[in-house]
């Protein structure tokens, strides 16, 4: 997409702190100082994240035996996303976001040092992980929508599609390599030294952050508090079809799809009894997937509803491959390619809302994405769970796989209705 189609489509003009020679390369944002610095802080707490995420899924599985309660777990994780999210997007509007961020990151680092004394000390339960997963939601609630936001201050509105696209390849390149790191933790010395390896990856993210240059980030002026933000968001958000129509797509596919944590934790071991190493390749698929996905995007990618439809079209049929698998390897081929189109659809998404949003209403937006991504997990965890507790994991993915095509059609019919008054 040009520069021109992305100025007319926000219906602004361009505030990049990069330059303009620089745009169209696949690694546009990351000539910026400053988002090069961020970048490689969240390349290195992703991964232990993600370490994190297939370790905590792993110990669950192991200790409660079941998948309903490993959604369970998944759906805590996410429900203070559900409950408090739209308020934080108001909080991201109002403060400053750097540090905000600063004390956030700092936060979820003690919460995965408190996880791994417990399960190295051979004491940790399935409550503990329950509540050390509710206080991690909730610094992921106030979290997501103040780094979504922060990111335009850091490379302005002709690079956020490209800083965007290559803040989902590092997400899934932490994906594709903290998964297959953690399956080999797992086997050898167990879950808690995944958890302390993570504790100490936030020390990056944390040092990235105060070491940005101050006079480098576009300041944004802290909306004033007053009665009512959260409601005139909302209000913003339904008369504008090009924000609201991503964000019901993301509800439905969030909800039903993106529940990989259950469905995938569950396949590698009742499907095709292959255990944590299994899980590790199969995550780590979706990760490389997702890489080379990315990357193509961050070169070529589009942005608007007819490519956030297309996106979500080709999400579903991956899906549908993947819980058609007849074995392992064929599995891991097929979840290469969900890795793709998820992170085609995730960023084509979020970079249509942030350039049709305007600054003021930003964090409120985004806290709106991230509800319909991460807080539609406590409705869809539990669900798509009991699916697989009552079926299997194929129809757990299988579902997802038809949330993705019922929603790239509701996406299509709603902006075909509305074109013209969009």
């Amino acid at each position: 997409m040009t520069d021109d189609r992305a100025s007319e489509i926000s219906g602004v003009g361009s505030d990049s702190p990069g330059s303009a020679d620089s745009r169209d390369s696949v690694f546009a944002s990351l000539h910026i100082p400053n988002y090069r610095l961020f970048f490689a802080g969240m390349t290195v707490s992703m991964t232990g994240s993600w370490m994190q995420a297939t370790a905590q899924a792993w110990l669950v599985l192991t200790l409660s035996g079941s998948a309903s309660i490993l959604g369970l777990i998944v759906a805590l994780q996410a429900l203070p996303v559900l409950l408090i999210g739209p308020y934080a997007g108001v909080i991201a509007d109002r403060v400053d976001r750097r540090r905000l961020l600063t004390i956030l990151q700092a936060m979820m680092g003690l919460l995965a040092a408190v996880l791994a004394a417990l399960t190295l000390a051979g004491v940790v339960a399935v409550w503990h992980v329950a509540v050390l997963a509710v206080l991690l939601g909730l610094g992921h609630a106030f979290e997501q929508p103040a780094r979504q936001a922060f990111i335009h201050q850091i490379v302005g509105k002709s690079l956020i599609r490209n800083a965007v696209t290559l803040n989902s390849v590092m997400v899934n390149a932490a994906r594709a390599v903290g998964p297959a790191v953690a399956g080999v933790i797992l086997t050898l010395v167990g879950a808690g030294w995944c958890f302390a390896i993570n504790a100490v990856s936030f020390v990056a993210v944390v040092a990235s952050l105060i070491a940005l240059d101050s006079t480098k980030i576009t300041q944004e002026t802290p909306v004033p508090r007053a009665k009512g933000q959260l409601r005139e968001g909302i209000r913003y958000v339904r008369g504008v079809p090009s924000l609201w129509i991503p964000l019901a797509t993301m509800a439905l596919v969030g909800t039903l799809a993106y529940n990989f944590p259950v469905t995938l934790t569950a396949a590698a071991d009742f499907v095709f009894d292959g255990g944590p190493q299994a899980l590790g390749f199969m995550t780590s698929a979706m990760g490389v997937g997702a890489v080379v996905g990315g990357l193509v995007v961050a070169a070529r990618g589009t942005i608007g509803l007819r490519p956030l439809t297309l996106a979500a079209f080709g999400f579903g049929v991956t899906i549908a491959a993947a819980a058609l698998a007849p074995n392992l390897v064929t599995a891991i081929c097929a979840l290469f390619l969900v890795g793709w189109l998820s992170v085609t659809f995730m960023s084509t998404g979020n970079a249509t809302l942030q350039l049709n949003a305007e600054p003021q209403m930003r964090g409120r937006v985004m806290a709106l994405w991230s509800v319909a991504f991460m807080g539609s997990t406590p409705i869809g965890g539990p669900l798509i769970g009991a699916v697989i507790e009552a079926t299997n994991p194929r129809v757990g993915l299988g579902v997802g796989a038809a949330a993705c095509l019922a929603a790239a059609v509701l996406a299509f019919v709603a902006a075909k209705r509305l074109r013209p008054a969009s």
